[in-house]
């Protein structure tokens, strides 16, 4: 018992110094929500800092206690294999790892407040990176030592205290009369997109580039029409209320949020014409949302034997700014409902079975590619351990790369005259 005071004595002082600048993301969270009670049970449920979960019931037996999403994998299986294959389950990666190496404990505990929210991983990290304060023992047995480093678990959204929070029964399926750790209490904030918004928004005096919040999500999502007809974030990225998250990373999410159009046409006996839209159908906020990702669109004339191609158009659609975060070079997002067209008129090929191929491809980090990069240009100023875990960085977001869709329409060939 001793063990576990010193490890929760330590995890308030870190959690309650270090973080007690952070914005004050409820009190605006409050001020735009109409269901009041959802209000307030997210502004106590997502404080910042997430207390420590502390002592567990007497009666809890192990795997009750434990923090470790495997153990909610025991029961909740179909969860832990998707939350295992989504983005939650990676928030703590080389990308963020090697800027630790950079931070203090202060400007870590930033990133870690949506990364990997909960105090036990805070104090697992702060051990790992001999930050100040690290307790000195070894944490209670209801935390994995691997807590910190897998990111946003379980409990980080349905652990307070050891009791158990999640949205309402579906019809048809009530809760057992036996449940193990003392049930669960339910809400119907799980269902709600303000839930999502604790770090997929960022409060009115938030960082802004041009004008515009770093990260604008719900806003965005608040602003269309998928938030008029009740579509909530977990809508589309919960479906059957599947622990998935999938997004920009998905080519089947980027199928599903685009619809893509291409007509060609002759407008002489020389000349063609084409016209390609690509229209924000599906996502329920900027496609893409946030300053990290870019899709491009490229529109070719390719040969028969599709080794010849000339290029037609290209554009990218993303908001693009400088890797220091400071000003904006461009933005040409497409908010809910919003279309790219791109029309022209160009020289027919001489012969037939030419074809015009219209491909969207996407760089889900091109940001990170470019931020990475630049800072390999100083490796001289890092050390080797950081110097590998940048490295590794820049390799994951580059892999991370892929073509989403292709469309093709076939070229009418020039008349003679």
């Amino acid at each position: 018992m001793a063990k576990t005071n010193t490890f929760r004595l330590f995890i308030v002082v870190v959690a309650v110094v270090v973080m007690s600048g952070a914005w004050a993301v409820w009190h605006y969270m409050d001020s735009v929500g109409p269901d009041r009670q959802v209000a307030r049970f997210l502004e106590q449920h997502w404080q910042n800092p997430l207390p420590p979960q502390g002592a567990p019931p007497a009666q809890f037996s192990a795997l009750e206690a434990s923090l470790d999403p495997k153990s909610c994998g025991t029961c909740h299986a179909q969860q832990y294999r998707d939350w295992q294959t989504s983005l939650h389950s990676h928030t703590i990666g080389p990308g963020l790892l090697w800027q630790f190496d950079l931070m203090n404990q202060a400007e870590a505990n930033k990133c870690l407040r949506c990364h990997a929210p909960l105090a036990e991983q805070k104090a697992l990290l702060a051990q790992a990176r001999h930050w100040a304060a690290a307790p000195s023992t070894k944490p209670p047995d209801y935390v994995p030592t691997d807590l910190a480093h897998q990111g946003l678990v379980c409990a980080a959204c349905h652990v307070r205290e050891h009791r158990r929070f999640g949205p309402p029964p579906l019809p048809g399926k009530p809760i057992p009369a036996q449940t193990p750790h003392g049930g669960f209490t339910a809400s119907k904030a799980f269902e709600d997109s303000r839930f999502c918004a604790a770090c997929h928004q960022f409060p009115a005096d938030g960082p802004r580039i041009n004008g515009k919040l770093h990260e604008d999500t719900y806003e965005q999502w608040r602003n269309s029409r998928f938030a008029r007809e009740g579509v909530s974030c977990q809508g589309c990225h919960m479906p059957a209320r599947r622990h998935l998250w999938r997004g920009i990373h998905s080519p089947e999410m980027v199928r599903q949020a685009i619809d893509v159009k291409l007509d060609v046409s002759t407008s002489s006996g020389r000349d063609g014409r084409y016209h390609a839209v690509i229209s924000n159908v599906g996502a329920g906020h900027d496609f893409p949302t946030y300053m990290v990702a870019k899709v491009y669109v490229e529109l070719d004339l390719v040969s028969p034997d599709g080794k010849q191609s000339r290029s037609l158009a290209r554009r990218t659609i993303g908001w693009d700014v400088d890797s220091d975060l400071t000003h904006e070079i461009s933005d040409t997002r497409l908010p809910p409902g919003g279309r790219l067209d791109l029309a022209d008129t160009f020289e027919l090929p001489n012969e037939p079975g030419w074809r015009l191929l219209l491909r969207i491809s996407v760089a889900p980090g091109e940001h990170y590619e470019r931020t990475f990069t630049s800072m390999l240009n100083h490796k001289q100023q890092l050390s080797a351990a950081t110097l590998q875990t940048l490295s590794a960085a820049l390799a994951q977001v580059r892999a991370a790369r892929f073509v989403a869709l292709e469309l093709a329409r076939p070229c009418p060939a020039r008349i003679a005259n």
